[in-house]
């Protein structure tokens, strides 16, 4: 097994993950299996329970682990299915130490920070080394920037692999900010060369240097980053800002050929890469024949990050129809002050993504509404599927007052409710229904042609309300299709208006499956018929 780090310096958001995701990517193109991980060194034990605000969204694994946004750009750029086994939290650690301290598995020893704690970080890389042996490659991510007091333990540990397994296994890779001065017109080096210091100061030498740039590195710059980082100038990446899209930075970093450098640096044989395929569908983004225009109406509309698989998930949908879609951000809030004419205006589509708590909820109602009764292709992802029953009960089944319990506990029609087994739960973390399920798709509807006539799907989870069964009757008696349920609960999963364009709705959430040149096919479908409204 090899071994890849992926640390970062000077600022946060350089695009580590990025950078990580697209050497998997060149990786797999060069004939390698590759596994990527995040460690993130805050105390949280998870995001799960993070506000968009302050994290993006919280990506979910077939297993039900909530994760970092990451672990998306992971899963899009490279061919593994990930696992909780790969996310690691301070919180994770600290929290499995204690546990192991109360049942007394440290045999009276004291606990401390070297050996305990990076001795549990170690046993994550060995557990994902353990159950992935047929990968070539393990890449790891390590949150934050070097420095930070909170990600030195990360650090320390990997040193010690690193020697544990043998240097000549492993590749540290360092990504840095390389800030141009204006005023002098100068591309400044010193910040690079003082981050690296950091790291060897650590006992880390870092194998391979990405520098973060707006602009070309420039061979003197590249060697004054070679001689004081105490690497060989070949090493020295520029990872510069790219122009369209994310999925050009694959194309972007083997400019310098970074593939390669890793390929030497590990001591491993692989085939130069065909990049053919991820060309073509990166030249269809920047290129496309066509454009549609949809609108995805939300609460955290001007976090760009808070929605990100379902823009990623819009967009290589967009490649397969080689279209440009154009997504077109409603605040829901706005939504309940004036018409959805006026605010929503002229799309081609609408969707409404998942999300917690009453704050919009009226307004995406209206936009619900305005989708079925305009014949604009629609498609609830989540909450937008709770809205959409909502709105159905209301104008359709003549339910003036239903509602979800999540917003009025008292509601008259709770046609969207707490599920039985969710009761009386109080802890937030990790407790809502979670990862992938079985469900059955019936035959002539929608979805069943949207799945290629699969009679059963598997789809990742994350929310604890659900279509109340007591009104199932109700509902198909005025019209609504139920299109799928879950093979085990019997619990409605997909809904769809019939005599309508394109009206579907999902309780799961499709855009984690959504992949370059394989987008999801609800999102597929989706688009296909907002350019056939276009």
């Amino acid at each position: 097994m090899k071994y890849i780090f992926v640390t970062g310096g000077v600022v946060s958001s350089l695009g580590k993950g990025l950078a990580a995701a697209s050497i998997g990517t060149l990786l797999e193109h060069r004939g390698l299996k590759v596994l990527l991980q995040k460690f993130d060194p805050y105390l949280n034990v998870d995001p799960g329970t993070m506000s968009p605000y302050q994290h993006g969204e919280v990506y979910v694994l077939d297993d039900g682990a909530e994760t970092d946004l990451d672990l998306g750009h992971y899963e899009r750029f490279a061919n593994c299915t990930l696992s909780q086994t790969n996310s690691l939290s301070s919180g994770q650690v600290f929290e499995n130490v204690i546990k192991n301290e109360r049942k007394g598995k440290y045999l009276g020893a004291t606990v401390q920070f070297i050996p305990h704690v990076t001795d549990e970080i170690k046993d994550r890389l060995k557990q994902a080394t353990a159950e992935n042996p047929d990968t070539d490659v393990i890449i790891t991510e390590i949150g934050g920037t070097v420095g930070d007091i909170e990600g030195h333990l990360f650090l320390e540990a990997l040193r010690q692999f690193a020697q544990e397994v043998g240097r000549a296994n492993v590749c540290f890779i360092h990504v840095t900010l390389l800030p141009l001065v204006r005023a002098a017109g100068e591309i400044k080096t010193k910040p690079t060369q003082q981050s690296v210091a950091k790291l060897r100061e650590i006992g880390i030498q870092p194998d391979i240097i990405i520098c973060r740039t707006e602009h070309e590195l420039g061979e003197d710059n590249r060697a004054k980053i070679a001689m004081f980082c105490n690497v060989p100038v070949p090493n020295v990446v520029a990872f510069r800002d790219v122009e369209h899209t994310i999925y050009e930075c694959p194309l972007d970093l083997r400019k310098d050929k970074i593939d390669r450098l890793v390929s030497d640096v590990l001591g491993v044989e692989s085939n130069t890469p065909d990049l053919s395929k991820w060309e073509s569908f990166v030249e269809r983004l920047i290129h496309p024949e066509h454009s549609v225009r949809i609108a995805v109406v939300g609460k955290y509309i001007e976090l760009q990050d808070a929605y990100k698989s379902i823009y990623e998930s819009l967009t290589i949908s967009g490649a397969e129809h080689n279209t440009k879609v154009e997504v077109v951000k409603i605040d829901a809030e706005h939504l309940e002050k004036a018409s959805a004419e006026e605010i929503i205006g002229k799309v081609d589509g609408i969707l409404i993504p998942g999300g917690f708590g009453d704050r919009g909820i009226e307004g995406k109602i209206i936009a619900a509404q305005y989708a079925r009764e305009n014949k604009i292709p629609y498609f609830g992802i989540c909450l937008g599927m709770q809205i959409a029953t909502i709105e159905y009960a209301r104008n359709v089944c003549g339910l003036a007052e239903a509602n979800s319990t999540e917003f009025n506990k008292e509601a008259a029609h709770p046609v969207i409710s707490l599920q039985e087994e969710q009761q009386g739960i109080t802890d937030m973390g990790a407790s809502m229904r979670l990862g992938s399920c079985e469900s059955i798709v019936f035959p002539d509807t929608k979805s069943f042609e949207i799945y290629d006539k699969a009679d059963t799907i598997h789809e990742r989870h994350r929310h604890r309300y659900e279509f109340n069964p007591a009104y199932r009757e109700q509902f198909e008696k005025a019209g609504l299709v139920i299109a799928s349920v879950s093979q085990k609960e019997g619990l409605v999963e997909i809904i769809e208006v019939p005599d309508h364009p394109f009206f579907v709705a999902a309780q799961f959430h499709p855009e984690f499956k959504s992949k370059p040149n394989s987008p999801h096919p609800i999102f597929s479908s989706f688009v296909k018929a907002a350019l056939e409204n276009s």
